[in-house]
């Protein structure tokens, strides 16, 4: 357990000893103003039977940079160690894998909850600076930020995986932006071709525009965070496997 908490200290500060963590803060807190100005914009200028909190986090936009967020913080977690000669050296070290991809994970995870942070106090000073009541609820708010946790949980594990398989961070970035953009459009398979096939079921349970939906309403549905949390575990469980091949390679 010291061992994994220095490695989730050593990662954590690294996001912020360079301008990178504070420009991706600023850019994220950014994207995440302009969501909300043009969602509250929406809002005025047609009835919406849909919170505040939907309708910002539904916007294609939200969508856009959201999932661009992921390869961003990951692609260097072990691109980078291999590309600079410390992977191998870290790879025999008296470090366990899972150690080491459990520090890496949790560090970026820790950053990217910071990440959301300002975003989260955005709407919580709506009703400070509009002396309106927000247009939404508690639960609501809490549903559709738990999702951004539950969704992080499970991308962060892609882009670690992505980033353990190559020395390159471009191509580690390629590779998590491919599976994240299939991931996201196979929940739409049943909007273009119906619910009339067998696997109709199981698109529903992946997709990620009806959890926000349902989340957004304040439905949590304890299937979906076990999707999320086991198949986070289970790609972690790859990026250990793919570590541990390159440490007997070495």
């Amino acid at each position: 357990m010291g061992t994994l908490l220095i490695i989730l200290r050593k990662e954590f500060r690294g996001f912020f000893q360079s301008p990178f963590g504070w420009i991706l803060l600023s850019l994220v807190t950014v994207m995440q103003g302009w969501s909300v100005s043009s969602a509250m914009k929406a809002l005025q200028d047609a009835p919406i039977p849909e919170s505040l909190v939907y309708i910002v986090f539904h916007m294609p936009q939200f969508w856009f940079y959201f999932l661009a967020l992921f390869p961003l913080i990951t692609m260097r977690l072990f691109a980078e160690e291999e590309r600079a000669g410390t992977l191998e050296t870290l790879l025999t070290a008296p470090v366990q894998t899972a150690q080491l991809v459990l520090g890496k994970y949790l560090a970026t995870l820790c950053f990217y909850l910071v990440l959301w942070i300002p975003s989260f106090l955005q709407f919580q000073i709506f009703g400070l600076l509009t002396d309106l009541d927000p247009p939404f609820s508690t639960g609501s708010l809490g549903g559709v930020f738990l999702l951004i946790v539950l969704m992080g949980s499970l991308f962060i594990a892609i882009g670690t995986f992505a980033s353990s398989l190559t020395s390159s961070q471009i191509i580690a970035g390629v590779i998590t932006v491919g599976l994240l953009f299939i991931h996201y459009f196979l929940g739409y398979i049943t909007v273009i071709y119906g619910d009339q096939f067998p696997a109709a079921s199981l698109f529903h349970h992946i997709s990620a525009s009806e959890h926000l939906r349902d989340f957004s309403r304040g439905l949590i549905s304890s299937s979906t965070i076990i999707y999320y949390l086991s198949a986070a575990a289970f790609v972690l469980f790859m990026t250990h496997h793919a570590l541990n091949y390159r440490r007997w390679k070495s």
